[in-house]
């Protein structure tokens, strides 16, 4: 049995799909997006769901999860602390370390993106024959896992958003 390191190239095939499937996805994003607001990037976007998907994030961490510099980071979250969509706190135990966390407005805006996109997404699933779709969950459940995202449906499970504390 192959471990994960040991796993061999992918297809072609398997590679194209995944470009033809992550077009698509993110135009649902993009016009999801735009038909919330103008004024955030996808780019800014990610930076939000990051933040929505995994709690409060030092900036640190949340440069990493998007694997961009710290400098970057920092911009990015400066331009969302100007819209309201974030705050930046100064951690108590290290006065260095700068925790983002998502700003009602934020939350707001995370939540009708989501909204629109799941509306979206729906009507080009329902066009999936029905007994394709077991595969098709399995497939971008694994996919998901591989990329290191954060289920759907864990999303802020547990949060307090008026501590942004684990429950």
């Amino acid at each position: 049995m192959l471990e994960r390191s040991q796993s061999p190239t992918p297809s072609a095939e398997l590679v194209d799909s995944v470009l033809s499937a992550s077009r698509a996805l993110v135009a649902v994003a993009a016009r999801s997006l735009a038909q919330v607001t103008d004024d955030v990037t996808l780019a800014q976007y990610r930076a939000l769901i990051e933040v929505a998907s995994r709690g409060p994030l030092r900036l640190a961490d949340l440069a990493l999860a998007l694997r961009v510099d710290r400098s970057t980071a920092t911009r990015m979250c400066d331009r969302l602390i100007r819209r309201g969509l974030v705050s930046r706190r100064r951690l108590a135990d290290d006065r260095r370390a700068v925790r983002i966390s998502l700003t009602p407005a934020g939350r707001e805006l995370v939540a009708q993106v989501s909204r629109h996109r799941r509306a979206e997404i729906g009507q080009i699933v329902a066009r999936v024959p029905a007994h394709e779709q077991p595969m098709v969950v399995q497939a971008l459940r694994a996919f998901a896992q591989a990329a290191g995202e954060v289920p759907e449906q864990s999303w802020t499970l547990g949060w307090n958003i008026e501590t942004d504390a684990v429950q």
